[in-house]
């Protein structure tokens, strides 16, 4: 039981990290801001306290002493530095190397000294050693002012001590803050035969007399809120008195330490391991094909009851994969707040100024694709830092302001998700990229590339155009590792550049890896799949309209001229051409687009499948699903058939040409 609890606490305190590094990052721009140092200190705090609660004393203590030194900040005695947030970064990557080595004896003691020394240097006032021990009897640091007498009430709920609160110790660091007078009810405890060995019958009237701030009293008990009723209120030392009347509820207040849903959702809201978020999806996946197969059995039916059970269960499914989808996405905030350090850390050593800028932050995609995304990202922006932005000195003698600036970027498009990665620097040299990729024996001499095509190059193992390799890039392994991942994803990536005017790459990313709304087509025998999300409108194809294009593969529709891919000739299938064909309308990046099939079927929960490695390079395709009556059908990629058919036919006019290769093309796309 002891285990979990700490379990539990870990994981609450990598959280809580994250929000510190944040708010560290975010003063070191914005100095004065008192609420950044208030979030610090308040992150600090809880770590502590819960530390020394759960047993992490060397944490706790090691915590302490920055704590400390943020109460100088917060009280105006000691500035912020560029030297105070190198530091307490330092110190925050310690305290995750002492979470993770679970406690006191295994970290690094000698590590601990180092920081606290340089802490005691900076500060100028002496820090307790780390070797020290410091449970929450090591309390908040008192301010210095007028004593005030308070009264504080303390209800412990149900689970109080379940979730591994320890009043004894929440006495302690009170008695720290000064005169404390504790007196215990137990009228709530119950008949021996009827009391619960686990759940905490007593409740306590407390008085204290201190100097404290009014928020140094409240963050005794800034991790025991949710499972307490607590009450303080400050008196005047002559109106103490044992009526409870004196007693003042406190409105509790968000703590910039801790989580949202530490708050008001607390009693809403419950933690779930991601294995278990990802089963839940795959069996709603099975289900909607079981659902699939009951659709088809009841469609050849004649039985009504059956047709109306398998209507409701197709309701119903349809509700559940929409719900357990739901659950696996999120913001990818988080992803983004977490590059903050990385810039931070690679500007400081490569000697440059970098601002990080977001836009599109509260986008959300699937956990599955958030959690594959981190590490493109760094190499992305690894790459800008050490190729793209210049030195404050060169920035300056062409004109640009000294500190450049990274953008990351996020917004919905379609069934996709744009991320971009901008910066303001010098650009990609195109001539560098082509002779590198001549000398490499990726490129002929004379060969004819546009410019996408010429950055794409970039994307090859071991490319790189950098005279020597740094620490940072150089080797050419990072834009190798930012191409396999997003195809792992099943995406794509644009590289747009303007010399002296910064380089951009977007990583178009499907919302989500598991299942997707779709519908099913038929071309000859074969059945496919397209997104409904790229989908526009279903229209006929008749043979008046072939015969007015000439011979071109357009259409006219609603008077505008759209043009067409006939997917039985794209993938040279030979069926006849029935006497009525339809379009499929779709919105890509090159505009309207019409994909002829034969037949529209209908609405399909299409549960996408891998194709296996066999099938990799074959980018057209994203993915197959097994239909109700066991046979599969395959998942186009709309956006890369009209890239793969564009790049194979003539530049002034769409066409639809025969392709001998598919897999070959599509590789090619990078």
């Amino acid at each position: 039981m002891i285990d979990k609890y700490k379990q539990a606490f870990q994981e609450e305190a990598r959280e809580i990290l994250v929000e510190l590094e944040s708010a560290l990052l975010e003063l070191n721009e914005r100095r004065e801001d008192k609420e950044l140092i208030g979030r610090a200190f308040r992150a600090l705090h809880t770590i502590k306290g819960s530390g020394a609660m759960f047993g992490f004393d060397q944490l706790a203590a090691f915590t302490h002493n920055l704590e400390t030194a943020f109460d100088e900040v917060r009280s105006g005695r000691l500035a912020v530095t560029p030297e105070l947030i190198n530091l307490s970064l330092a110190a925050l990557d310690h305290i995750k190397a002492m979470l993770e080595a679970s406690g006191a004896g295994a970290a690094d003691t000698r590590g601990s000294n180092e920081i606290l020394s340089k802490l005691r240097e900076l500060t100028g006032a002496p820090a307790a050693p780390a070797a020290e021990p410091a449970p929450a009897a090591v309390a908040t640091p008192v301010a210095t002012g007028t004593v005030r007498a308070w009264r504080i009430g303390l209800r412990p709920g149900p689970d109080f001590l379940q979730n591994g609160a320890n009043p004894l110790l929440l006495f302690r660091e009170l008695r720290q803050l000064g005169d404390l007078q504790v007196r215990a009810s137990t009228t709530a405890v119950p008949p021996i035969k009827e009391l619960d060995p686990v759940r905490c019958y007593i409740n306590w009237q407390m008085s204290l007399s201190t100097a404290a701030d009014p928020e140094a009293v409240r963050d005794v008990f800034i991790f025991v809120e949710d499972v307490c009723e607590l009450t303080i209120g400050p008196v005047s030392s002559e109106a103490i008195s044992e009526s409870p009347a004196a007693i003042v509820p406190v409105e509790k207040q968000a703590s910039p330490g801790r989580r949202a849903s530490d708050h008001g959702e607390a009693a809403s809201s419950i933690r779930v391991a991601a294995a278990k978020l990802d089963q839940l999806v795959n069996l709603v996946g099975e289900l909607v094909t079981v659902q699939a197969r009951l659709s088809e059995i009841a469609g050849r039916s004649e039985d009504a009851d059956v047709l109306a059970v398998s209507e409701e269960i197709e309701r119903l499914t349809g509700a559940l994969r929409e719900n357990s989808m739901s659950i696996r996405m999120l913001p990818i905030r988080g992803t983004f707040e977490r590059f903050r350090r990385l810039v931070h850390d690679l500007a400081r050593d490569l000697h440059k100024q970098v601002d990080l800028t977001f836009e599109g932050a509260d986008t959300e995609l699937d956990k599955t694709v958030i959690d594959q995304l981190t590490d493109p990202l760094m190499h992305l922006i690894r790459n800008s830092m050490d190729h793209g932005i210049e030195p404050p000195n060169a920035r300056q003698a062409v004109g640009k302001p000294a500190t450049a600036t990274i953008h990351l970027s996020a917004r919905h498009s379609g069934a996709n998700v744009l991320i971009g990665v901008k910066d303001d620097g010098a650009g990609i040299n195109s001539e560098a990229v082509r002779a590198r990729a001549v000398e490499k024996g990726l490129l002929a001499a004379d060969a004819v590339l546009t410019e996408a095509q010429l950055f794409s190059l970039i994307l090859s193992p071991g490319f790189s155009t950098a005279k020597q390799i740094t620490d940072v890039s150089g080797r050419g392994v990072g834009m190798d590792v930012v191409r396999r991942s997003v195809e792992g994803l099943r995406g794509t990536i644009d590289i747009a550049s303007k010399s002296g005017g910064g380089t951009s790459v977007t990583l178009r990313l499907p919302l989500t890896l598991a299942i997707i709304d779709g519908l099913l087509v038929r071309v000859g025998h074969a059945r496919f799949v397209l997104p409904l999300a790229n989908s526009l409108e279903c229209v006929e194809l008749t043979e008046r309209d072939i015969e007015n294009a000439h011979g071109k593969p357009m259409a006219t529709v609603r008077g505008e001229l759209i043009p067409y891919i006939r997917i039985s000739e794209y993938f040279e299938m030979n069926s006849g051409r029935p006497e009525r064909e339809q379009i499929m309308i779709t919105e890509t990046e090159q505009g309207q687009f019409g994909l002829v099939v034969d037949q529209v079927l209908g609405d399909h929960q299409t549960v996408i499948k891998n194709l296996g490695r066999l099938y990799r390079n074959v980018q057209v395709v994203s993915g197959a699903t097994i239909l109700g009556d066991g046979t599969v059908a395959l998942i186009l990629d709309p956006q890369r058939l009209v890239q793969d058919a564009m790049r194979m036919m003539a530049v002034s006019r769409p066409c639809a040409p025969k392709v001998r290769d598919r897999a070959t093309s599509a590789s090619g796309a990078g």
